[in-house]
């Protein structure tokens, strides 16, 4: 069973920059995306960065390219999401994902289709960008 824990979030400043870290238990050895997504106030969820487990690519949303990164360590068990320039409009909670979805997925449907797709969350942490 996969487990997904967020942690990081926190108040800060227009322009600074943030970290998150998801810690990952009984990932499989299968093909799965996993990555960062958020919900912010009144609106839907929405993919931030993912990637795909197998070939290693990284799919950006239109809001974090350019500012945001995600990096995994400790043999793919923690998945990091590095902020930049963050504005106030990325306030949100950011939630950690995990889906067992082939590797094409994404460039047949998509980041919002596989919004929908995904199986497995995180709690949330909550990132307030605010002066």
């Amino acid at each position: 069973q996969v487990q997904l824990v967020e942690s990081g979030g926190g108040l800060v400043e227009p322009g600074g920059s943030l970290t998150l870290s998801c810690a990952a238990s009984g990932l499989p050895p299968d093909s799965y995306y996993i990555g960062w997504f958020r919900q912010a106030p009144g609106k839907e969820r929405e993919a931030v960065i993912v990637i795909q487990h197998n070939d290693g690519k990284t799919y950006y949303s239109d809001s974090a390219t350019g500012r945001f990164t995600i990096s995994r360590g400790d043999a793919g068990n923690m998945v990091y999401l590095h902020m930049k320039d963050l504005k106030p409009e990325d306030t949100a909670v950011y939630y950690c994902s995990f889906g067992a979805i082939r590797m094409e997925y994404v460039d047949d449907y998509g980041l919002g289709a596989l919004t929908k797709a995904m199986k497995i969350w995180g709690k949330g942490t909550l990132v307030t960008v605010s002066s």
